[in-house]
């Protein structure tokens, strides 16, 4: 059996020779943004969001936490705060899972399939129910408004100064958007 640390850079490793953008905070592997795009078919098509991961030192056996850094309207993900209510990461995680995972299966089928009987946004929640393509309108504004490319990249800016941050590939800084928040684990 591997030791987390040689685990954490084994799915660093996967993570960065993918087509995700990653961002590492201060050179730091266990602490890093993640550009995710929207599952297509979906109203998230088109939105780009900054995805804020932290590993912990215990980490494969224990989950990492994630939380999404600009606006996302969906029932099981917090608006404000980013935080995901996801039974996989927060409840029934397993070493067997890893980072890629994260975002190749379990954030897009979340955006796929909410859960409105569990929600951390009860607006979204109640308004998937009763209103199903006001929802899909609602969700569709949101990626309009706060899940660009630019408010992706200026996403949780705002709390640490940018000399801090070593980026792994490129993009261009665009216009001020609020963050949505950071995660704290759950």
């Amino acid at each position: 059996m591997s030791s987390p640390k040689r685990r954490i850079e084994t799915d660093m490793m996967k993570l960065l020779m993918s087509d995700y953008e990653v961002t590492l905070v201060n050179d730091n592997m266990q602490e890093f943004y993640v550009r995710f795009k929207g599952p297509e078919e979906t109203p998230f098509a088109g939105g780009c969001w900054k995805v804020h991961v932290e590993l912990p030192d215990q980490y494969p056996y224990k989950s990492p936490s994630i939380g999404f850094t600009n606006r996302i309207f969906h029932p099981n993900i917090d608006e404000l705060s980013g935080s995901v209510c996801l039974d996989v990461i927060n409840q029934t995680w397993s070493p067997m899972y890893d980072m890629i995972n994260i975002f190749e299966v379990f954030l897009p089928q979340l955006l796929r399939y909410p859960n409105p009987t569990d929600p951390l946004n009860g607006e979204a929640a109640a308004l998937m129910m009763r209103e199903p393509k006001s929802y899909d309108a609602k969700v569709k504004e949101y990626v309009n408004k706060y899940a660009s490319k630019e408010a992706a990249d200026d996403a949780g800016e705002g709390s640490g100064d940018d000399d801090e941050m070593s980026s792994v590939g490129s993009y261009e800084s665009g216009e001020d958007e609020e963050p949505a928040g950071t995660m704290d684990g759950l």
